[in-house]
Protein backbone atom coordinates (compact mmCIF):
# COMPACT_ATOMS: atom_id res chain seq x y z
CA UNK A 1 0.00 0.00 0.00
CA UNK A 2 1.29 3.37 -0.24
CA UNK A 3 1.67 5.53 2.84
CA UNK A 4 3.65 8.82 3.92
CA UNK A 5 6.05 7.80 6.33
CA UNK A 6 8.14 10.36 8.03
CA UNK A 7 11.65 9.44 7.17
CA UNK A 8 14.02 11.67 9.32
CA UNK A 9 12.61 14.69 10.76
CA UNK A 10 11.29 16.96 8.96
CA UNK A 11 11.28 14.66 5.62
CA UNK A 12 8.92 12.82 4.07
CA UNK A 13 8.67 10.19 1.84
CA UNK A 14 5.09 8.21 -0.44
CA UNK A 15 6.59 4.75 -0.02
CA UNK A 16 5.28 1.27 -0.87
CA UNK A 17 4.89 -0.09 2.56
CA UNK A 18 3.31 -3.78 3.42
CA UNK A 19 -0.55 -3.53 4.65
CA UNK A 20 -1.14 -3.52 8.26
CA UNK A 21 -1.94 -6.92 10.00
CA UNK A 22 -4.73 -6.94 11.62
CA UNK A 23 -5.19 -8.90 15.30
CA UNK A 24 -8.36 -11.28 16.12
CA UNK A 25 -10.36 -7.80 17.64
CA UNK A 26 -9.02 -5.67 14.81
CA UNK A 27 -10.63 -4.19 11.36
CA UNK A 28 -8.71 -3.16 8.65
CA UNK A 29 -10.20 0.46 7.35
CA UNK A 30 -9.52 2.12 3.87
CA UNK A 31 -8.65 5.44 4.52
CA UNK A 32 -10.54 7.72 2.73
CA UNK A 33 -9.48 11.37 4.64
CA UNK A 34 -7.13 11.91 7.19
CA UNK A 35 -6.53 15.61 8.51
CA UNK A 36 -3.16 17.10 9.64
CA UNK A 37 -3.17 17.29 13.13
CA UNK A 38 -1.16 20.42 14.79
CA UNK A 39 0.76 17.62 17.40
CA UNK A 40 1.69 15.91 13.85
CA UNK A 41 2.99 19.51 12.63
CA UNK A 42 5.26 20.44 15.89
CA UNK A 43 6.04 16.48 16.09
CA UNK A 44 7.75 16.43 12.67
CA UNK A 45 11.04 17.97 14.11
CA UNK A 46 11.64 15.58 16.45
CA UNK A 47 10.75 18.83 19.22
CA UNK A 48 8.45 16.67 21.02
CA UNK A 49 9.77 13.28 20.82
CA UNK A 50 6.43 12.00 20.01
CA UNK A 51 7.24 11.11 16.38
CA UNK A 52 10.39 9.63 16.20
CA UNK A 53 11.00 8.59 12.40
CA UNK A 54 10.19 6.11 10.76
CA UNK A 55 6.67 6.30 11.26
CA UNK A 56 3.44 6.69 9.75
CA UNK A 57 1.75 9.27 11.67
CA UNK A 58 -2.17 10.39 11.19
CA UNK A 59 -4.89 9.54 13.58
CA UNK A 60 -8.03 12.18 12.60
CA UNK A 61 -9.64 10.04 10.22
CA UNK A 62 -12.07 8.13 8.48
CA UNK A 63 -12.86 5.46 5.99
CA UNK A 64 -14.34 1.91 4.83
CA UNK A 65 -13.75 -1.06 6.52
CA UNK A 66 -12.48 -3.21 3.99
CA UNK A 67 -11.87 -6.63 6.29
CA UNK A 68 -12.71 -7.80 9.37
CA UNK A 69 -11.72 -10.58 11.87
CA UNK A 70 -14.27 -14.13 12.63
CA UNK A 71 -14.43 -12.66 16.09
CA UNK A 72 -15.65 -8.63 15.40
CA UNK A 73 -18.99 -8.45 15.71
CA UNK A 74 -21.32 -5.54 14.77
CA UNK A 75 -19.50 -4.73 11.44
CA UNK A 76 -19.21 -5.37 8.30
CA UNK A 77 -16.95 -4.46 5.41
CA UNK A 78 -18.25 -1.65 3.50
CA UNK A 79 -19.25 0.13 6.85
CA UNK A 80 -18.13 3.92 6.66
CA UNK A 81 -16.49 5.12 10.02
CA UNK A 82 -14.21 6.68 11.60
CA UNK A 83 -12.25 6.03 15.01
CA UNK A 84 -10.87 7.37 18.52
CA UNK A 85 -7.72 8.87 18.05
CA UNK A 86 -6.80 6.66 21.60
CA UNK A 87 -6.16 2.63 21.62
CA UNK A 88 -7.35 2.00 25.23
CA UNK A 89 -7.20 -1.49 27.03
CA UNK A 90 -10.93 -1.12 28.43
CA UNK A 91 -9.82 -3.02 31.20
CA UNK A 92 -7.92 -1.22 33.78
CA UNK A 93 -9.42 0.66 36.38
CA UNK A 94 -9.82 4.27 34.57
CA UNK A 95 -11.12 2.55 31.26
CA UNK A 96 -13.80 0.77 33.35
CA UNK A 97 -14.41 4.49 35.00
CA UNK A 98 -15.02 5.26 31.53
CA UNK A 99 -12.51 8.18 31.56
CA UNK A 100 -10.63 5.90 28.24
CA UNK A 101 -8.20 9.09 27.92
CA UNK A 102 -6.18 8.20 31.47
CA UNK A 103 -5.94 4.57 30.20
CA UNK A 104 -2.91 2.92 31.90
CA UNK A 105 -2.17 1.16 28.67
CA UNK A 106 -3.30 4.20 26.06
CA UNK A 107 -1.73 4.10 23.11
CA UNK A 108 -1.90 7.01 20.17
CA UNK A 109 -2.32 6.03 16.28
CA UNK A 110 0.25 7.81 14.40
CA UNK A 111 2.41 7.82 18.05
CA UNK A 112 6.25 6.91 18.13
CA UNK A 113 7.89 7.57 21.12
CA UNK A 114 10.58 5.72 23.74
CA UNK A 115 7.55 3.20 24.76
CA UNK A 116 5.86 2.33 21.73
CA UNK A 117 5.55 2.49 17.88
CA UNK A 118 1.74 2.31 16.13
CA UNK A 119 1.70 3.71 12.62
CA UNK A 120 -1.85 5.73 11.84
CA UNK A 121 -3.90 6.71 9.02
CA UNK A 122 -2.02 8.38 6.49
CA UNK A 123 -2.02 5.44 4.29
CA UNK A 124 -3.73 3.45 2.29
CA UNK A 125 -5.27 1.61 4.91
CA UNK A 126 -5.13 1.21 8.63
CA UNK A 127 -5.59 -1.46 11.72
CA UNK A 128 -7.57 -0.13 14.51
CA UNK A 129 -9.32 -2.44 17.40
CA UNK A 130 -13.23 -2.49 16.91
CA UNK A 131 -14.03 -1.60 20.09
CA UNK A 132 -12.55 2.45 19.25
CA UNK A 133 -15.00 2.18 16.27
CA UNK A 134 -18.15 4.72 15.31
CA UNK A 135 -20.51 4.51 12.14
CA UNK A 136 -20.49 7.42 10.10
CA UNK A 137 -24.21 9.18 9.77
CA UNK A 138 -25.53 8.81 6.61
CA UNK A 139 -25.19 12.83 5.19
CA UNK A 140 -21.37 13.11 6.87
CA UNK A 141 -18.63 13.42 4.24
CA UNK A 142 -15.61 11.54 5.16
CA UNK A 143 -13.72 15.29 5.34
CA UNK A 144 -15.94 16.37 8.26
CA UNK A 145 -15.40 12.87 9.72
CA UNK A 146 -11.87 13.65 10.26
CA UNK A 147 -13.24 16.66 12.18
CA UNK A 148 -14.58 14.33 14.81
CA UNK A 149 -11.13 13.79 16.63
CA UNK A 150 -10.31 17.53 17.32
CA UNK A 151 -14.10 18.52 18.24
CA UNK A 152 -14.27 15.63 20.66
CA UNK A 153 -11.06 16.95 22.72
CA UNK A 154 -13.53 20.73 22.44
CA UNK A 155 -16.32 18.95 23.53
CA UNK A 156 -14.27 16.81 26.59
CA UNK A 157 -13.09 20.45 27.59
CA UNK A 158 -16.44 22.45 27.79
CA UNK A 159 -17.86 18.85 29.53
CA UNK A 160 -14.94 19.92 32.26
CA UNK A 161 -16.29 23.05 33.44
CA UNK A 162 -19.77 22.81 35.53
CA UNK A 163 -21.20 24.98 32.84
CA UNK A 164 -24.87 26.32 33.04
CA UNK A 165 -27.20 27.98 30.43
CA UNK A 166 -27.03 31.41 30.65
CA UNK A 167 -23.20 31.47 31.92
CA UNK A 168 -20.46 33.76 30.22
CA UNK A 169 -17.42 31.50 28.83
CA UNK A 170 -14.01 32.80 28.01
CA UNK A 171 -11.93 31.34 24.97
CA UNK A 172 -8.47 31.71 24.99
CA UNK A 173 -6.58 31.23 21.73
CA UNK A 174 -8.73 31.13 18.23
CA UNK A 175 -7.22 27.90 16.80
CA UNK A 176 -8.44 25.04 15.60
CA UNK A 177 -9.60 23.87 19.03
CA UNK A 178 -10.28 27.35 20.73
CA UNK A 179 -13.04 27.56 17.24
CA UNK A 180 -14.54 24.42 18.20
CA UNK A 181 -14.52 25.12 21.69
CA UNK A 182 -16.58 28.48 21.04
CA UNK A 183 -19.14 26.39 18.87
CA UNK A 184 -19.45 23.46 21.67
CA UNK A 185 -20.18 26.68 24.11
CA UNK A 186 -22.81 27.87 21.78
CA UNK A 187 -24.35 24.75 21.62
CA UNK A 188 -24.48 24.37 25.64
CA UNK A 189 -26.39 28.24 26.01
CA UNK A 190 -24.03 29.89 26.95
CA UNK A 191 -24.85 33.42 26.44
CA UNK A 192 -21.94 35.34 26.43
CA UNK A 193 -18.85 33.91 24.26
CA UNK A 194 -16.07 36.26 24.22
CA UNK A 195 -13.12 35.04 22.34
CA UNK A 196 -9.27 35.89 22.39
CA UNK A 197 -6.67 35.91 19.94
CA UNK A 198 -3.65 37.92 18.68
CA UNK A 199 -4.71 37.48 14.94
CA UNK A 200 -7.74 39.42 13.69
CA UNK A 201 -8.44 37.27 10.81
CA UNK A 202 -8.94 34.30 13.67
CA UNK A 203 -10.95 36.71 15.81
CA UNK A 204 -13.29 37.67 12.73
CA UNK A 205 -13.89 33.50 12.08
CA UNK A 206 -14.66 33.09 15.49
CA UNK A 207 -17.22 36.02 15.80
CA UNK A 208 -18.68 34.30 12.50
CA UNK A 209 -18.61 30.89 14.11
CA UNK A 210 -20.51 32.25 17.10
CA UNK A 211 -18.32 34.29 19.22
CA UNK A 212 -20.42 37.03 21.12
CA UNK A 213 -17.45 39.67 21.60
CA UNK A 214 -13.87 38.91 20.29
CA UNK A 215 -10.74 39.92 21.77
CA UNK A 216 -7.37 41.33 20.26
CA UNK A 217 -4.96 40.32 23.33
CA UNK A 218 -2.04 42.07 22.15
CA UNK A 219 -2.04 44.19 24.67
CA UNK A 220 -2.53 42.18 27.90
CA UNK A 221 -4.81 44.95 29.99
CA UNK A 222 -6.57 46.40 27.63
CA UNK A 223 -7.97 42.83 26.55
CA UNK A 224 -8.74 42.37 30.24
CA UNK A 225 -10.32 45.47 30.12
CA UNK A 226 -12.21 44.88 27.03
CA UNK A 227 -13.93 41.32 28.80
CA UNK A 228 -14.64 42.93 31.96
CA UNK A 229 -16.69 45.03 29.79
CA UNK A 230 -18.48 42.69 27.99
CA UNK A 231 -19.15 40.94 31.37
CA UNK A 232 -20.68 44.32 33.16
CA UNK A 233 -17.21 44.20 35.33
CA UNK A 234 -18.30 40.24 36.78
CA UNK A 235 -16.27 38.41 34.25
CA UNK A 236 -16.75 35.04 33.06
CA UNK A 237 -18.13 32.03 34.72
CA UNK A 238 -15.35 29.47 32.69
CA UNK A 239 -12.45 30.36 31.24
CA UNK A 240 -10.88 28.00 28.46
CA UNK A 241 -7.12 28.44 27.42
CA UNK A 242 -6.21 26.42 24.28
CA UNK A 243 -2.66 28.26 23.80
CA UNK A 244 -0.57 26.61 26.57
CA UNK A 245 1.73 29.71 27.83
CA UNK A 246 2.13 31.67 31.18
CA UNK A 247 0.32 35.20 29.17
CA UNK A 248 -2.68 33.55 27.94
CA UNK A 249 -2.91 31.40 31.06
CA UNK A 250 -3.01 34.72 33.23
CA UNK A 251 -5.34 36.49 31.11
CA UNK A 252 -7.92 33.74 31.69
CA UNK A 253 -7.62 33.71 35.39
CA UNK A 254 -7.80 37.41 35.66
CA UNK A 255 -11.14 37.29 33.59
CA UNK A 256 -12.94 34.90 35.86
CA UNK A 257 -15.33 35.77 38.18
CA UNK A 258 -15.35 34.86 41.80
CA UNK A 259 -15.34 31.62 42.07
CA UNK A 260 -14.87 30.85 38.05
CA UNK A 261 -13.44 27.66 36.84
CA UNK A 262 -10.56 27.42 34.54
CA UNK A 263 -10.27 24.70 31.84
CA UNK A 264 -6.69 24.11 30.43
CA UNK A 265 -6.39 22.38 27.45
CA UNK A 266 -3.18 23.95 25.76
CA UNK A 267 -0.22 22.61 26.31
CA UNK A 268 2.53 24.45 24.16
CA UNK A 269 4.91 25.22 27.36
CA UNK A 270 5.78 22.43 29.77
CA UNK A 271 5.77 24.63 32.91
CA UNK A 272 3.88 27.55 32.93
CA UNK A 273 3.56 30.57 35.94
CA UNK A 274 0.11 31.25 37.51
CA UNK A 275 -0.85 34.03 39.33
CA UNK A 276 -1.32 32.12 42.91
CA UNK A 277 -3.25 34.96 45.01
CA UNK A 278 -5.52 35.69 42.13
CA UNK A 279 -6.61 31.71 42.39
CA UNK A 280 -6.43 31.36 46.34
CA UNK A 281 -8.12 34.53 47.06
CA UNK A 282 -11.04 34.59 44.87
CA UNK A 283 -11.44 30.29 44.92
CA UNK A 284 -10.75 29.54 41.29
CA UNK A 285 -11.27 25.79 40.35
CA UNK A 286 -8.28 24.86 37.92
CA UNK A 287 -8.75 21.98 35.66
CA UNK A 288 -6.92 20.17 32.91
CA UNK A 289 -7.90 18.71 29.93
CA UNK A 290 -6.27 15.73 28.19
CA UNK A 291 -7.82 14.28 24.65
CA UNK A 292 -11.40 13.10 25.33
CA UNK A 293 -13.07 10.31 26.81
CA UNK A 294 -16.22 8.74 24.70
CA UNK A 295 -17.31 11.79 23.05
CA UNK A 296 -17.10 10.97 19.65
CA UNK A 297 -21.38 9.60 19.15
CA UNK A 298 -22.07 13.05 20.83
CA UNK A 299 -19.40 15.02 18.31
CA UNK A 300 -21.13 13.25 14.97
CA UNK A 301 -24.23 14.47 16.23
CA UNK A 302 -22.84 17.96 16.68
CA UNK A 303 -21.43 17.76 13.17
CA UNK A 304 -24.63 16.18 11.09
CA UNK A 305 -26.82 18.14 12.33
CA UNK A 306 -25.17 21.57 11.64
CA UNK A 307 -24.67 22.75 15.40
CA UNK A 308 -21.22 23.05 14.77
CA UNK A 309 -19.66 23.84 11.28
CA UNK A 310 -16.48 22.09 10.32
CA UNK A 311 -16.96 22.86 6.83
CA UNK A 312 -15.13 26.41 8.09
CA UNK A 313 -12.46 25.31 9.41
CA UNK A 314 -11.29 23.16 6.37
CA UNK A 315 -8.82 24.97 4.43
CA UNK A 316 -7.45 22.07 1.97
CA UNK A 317 -8.44 18.87 1.04
CA UNK A 318 -5.34 17.48 -1.21
CA UNK A 319 -4.07 13.51 -1.97
CA UNK A 320 -2.02 12.11 0.05
CA UNK A 321 1.50 12.46 -2.66
CA UNK A 322 1.33 16.25 -1.64
CA UNK A 323 1.47 15.80 2.06
CA UNK A 324 5.02 16.97 2.25
CA UNK A 325 4.26 20.48 1.09
CA UNK A 326 1.44 20.67 2.96
CA UNK A 327 3.01 19.70 6.24
CA UNK A 328 5.81 22.33 4.94
CA UNK A 329 2.92 25.16 4.58
CA UNK A 330 1.51 24.58 7.95
CA UNK A 331 5.06 24.02 9.76
CA UNK A 332 5.80 27.51 8.14
CA UNK A 333 2.53 28.73 9.63
CA UNK A 334 1.20 30.20 6.11
CA UNK A 335 -1.27 32.67 7.31
CA UNK A 336 -4.79 31.65 6.88
CA UNK A 337 -4.21 27.95 7.46
CA UNK A 338 -6.42 25.95 9.76
CA UNK A 339 -6.83 22.33 8.71
CA UNK A 340 -5.75 20.27 5.63
CA UNK A 341 -7.04 16.93 4.94
CA UNK A 342 -5.34 14.30 3.01
CA UNK A 343 -7.36 11.62 0.91
CA UNK A 344 -4.88 8.31 0.08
Amino acid sequence: MKALVLVDYGRFELRDVPAPAIGPHDVLVRVKACGICGSDVHGMDGSTGRRRPPVIMGHEAAGVIAATRPDVAGWNEGDRVTFDSTVYCGDCGWCRDGRVNLCDNRRVLGVSCADYVRDGAFAEYVAVPHHILYRLPDNLRFEQATMVEPLSVAVHATGRAPLKPGDGALVVGSGMIGLLIVQTLRAAGCECVVAVDVDPARLDLARKLGAHHAVNAHDEISALGAIMEHTGGRGVDSAFEAVGITPAIRLAVKSLCKGGSLVMVGNVSPQVDLPLQDIVTRELTLRGSCASAGEYAECLDLIARGAVNVDALISAVAPLEQGPEWFARLYNKEKGLMKVVLKP
